[in-house]
């Protein structure tokens, strides 16, 4: 096993006090969104196994069978297929979507072959991967996830009573629901920025005074949140948007999978995130970034449905595991709280993650490591690890399958 030695990305959205307690470190004042734990080359982790500091990238590259294991190469190819993260937000990220993995190799085989420079501010496509991607509350987590119905979002307009909210409304209960929401949001994305802009005053109005007014309605939630929203990004398209999309609070230890073509966004909250190993992100608003809504709205899932709340399920090793239905993560949380002498799986690489109280981990050889909220390590395939100490240890590595 090797501790790692993890970057934190300051990002404008991140809180400024989230990481700081959980880390045990005193505030900077300044923003500290996401620590990243991974190969991923915009901040891989960074260990030394005697020789000096490398990144865990290099260590990969230089035997991934050996690191990944036979199976995860074989499967999945010769990097760490996911990203670990923990997430601390303290104001709205954009609202986005993922490709899949299809949409993602021809986007970016498309963009290299019109020469658009990997770092340009209008490019879509990072790399030929998907993104599919898993949130766990560590604390009360706001989010959007996945559209609302079109007959419920027809009856938050109607509830608002703007008027500029009407011809939504209208369309939502006149056409097919795909075909309703596909109008909707084109119409939101592409209309006259003065005019989205006072839509966007009035909705957020709106909204603000039914969740004051009326704390029992059943939109009261939502609508408090779209109201936060429209704070942050005031005459911004994308809170007419967000408003066609589940509101979703977490609970600690809830999670939300999301998948491609699902438009979602994460509101305040620190949680602990996993995703495939990718940088494929098309925004929808709730950012000065470059949105492209042609390719945008070819991605995008126009399919309502409950956001889906996931709560973990035991195995038959005590582990509480998130499933879900891909192959290049897998999530599962660990209380150590009388583990001693519970081995993890092997055969798969592994990063463990410690968030809560004081977790022990033992290799092969006996050492211990001790973790704090915050520490992690990564443990190479063929690496037994025994767990023990009493707190919260985060897994993250590939599906079960991958590893059979």
């Amino acid at each position: 096993m090797d501790r790692l030695q993890n970057t934190v990305r300051p990002y404008a959205w991140g809180s400024t006090t989230a990481l700081p307690e959980l880390l045990g470190t005193e505030p900077t004042g300044e923003p500290q969104a996401e620590l990243w734990m991974g190969a991923h080359p915009g901040a891989p982790s960074r260990l030394d196994r005697g020789a000096g500091a490398v990144t865990l990238d290099q260590v990969i590259a230089a035997d991934p069978e050996g690191e990944l294991g036979a199976a995860t190469t074989a499967a999945l190819g010769a990097r760490l297929p996911f990203l670990l993260k923990l997430l601390a937000a303290g104001a709205p990220l954009s609202l986005q979507v993922h490709p899949d993995l299809a949409q993602a190799a021809a986007g970016f085989a498309e963009e290299e072959a019109n020469g658009v420079p990997l770092d340009a501010p209008h490019r879509n496509y990072r790399d030929a991967n998907h993104k599919p991607e898993l949130i766990c509350a560590l604390t009360a987590f706001d989010g959007l996830c996945g559209f609302r119905p079109a007959s419920g979002t027809a009856e938050l307009f109607d509830a608002l009573g703007v008027d500029e909210l009407k011809p939504y409304a209208d369309l939502l209960r006149a056409r097919p629901e795909g075909d309703a929401l596909r109008e909707v949001f084109t119409a939101v994305l592409t209309a006259e920025p003065e005019a989205v802009a006072r839509t966007v005053e009035l909705a957020a109005g709106a909204a603000a005074r039914l969740a004051a007014e009326h704390p029992d309605h059943r939109f009261a939630e939502a609508c408090a949140a779209y109201a936060e929203i429209a704070r942050h990004y005031p005459g911004d398209r994308g809170v007419i948007a967000a408003m066609l999309l589940n509101h979703v609070r977490l609970a600690p230890g809830e999670a939300l999978y999301l998948g491609a073509g699902v438009p979602h966004a994460y509101l305040e909250g620190l949680g602990v995130e996993i995703m495939a190993n990718s940088d494929n992100v098309l925004r929808c608003g709730l950012t000065p970034k470059h949105v492209d809504v042609p390719e945008l709205l070819r991605v995008v899932r126009f399919e309502s449905g409950d956001p889906g709340v996931l709560r973990p399920e035991p195995d038959a090793t005590g582990a509480e595991v998130y499933a879900t239905p891909i192959d290049e993560f897998q999530l599962s949380r660990h209380l150590t709280e009388g583990a001693a002498g519970t081995v993890l799986p092997d055969g798969r690489p592994q990063l463990l993650l410690c968030v809560r109280g004081r977790v022990t981990l033992r290799g092969a050889d006996g050492a211990p490591f001790d973790l704090a909220p915050g520490d992690s390590v990564f443990a190479p395939a063929g690496e037994s690890v025994e767990l023990g100490g009493s707190g919260t240890l985060f897994r993250a590595t590939v599906a079960d399958r991958v590893a059979r």
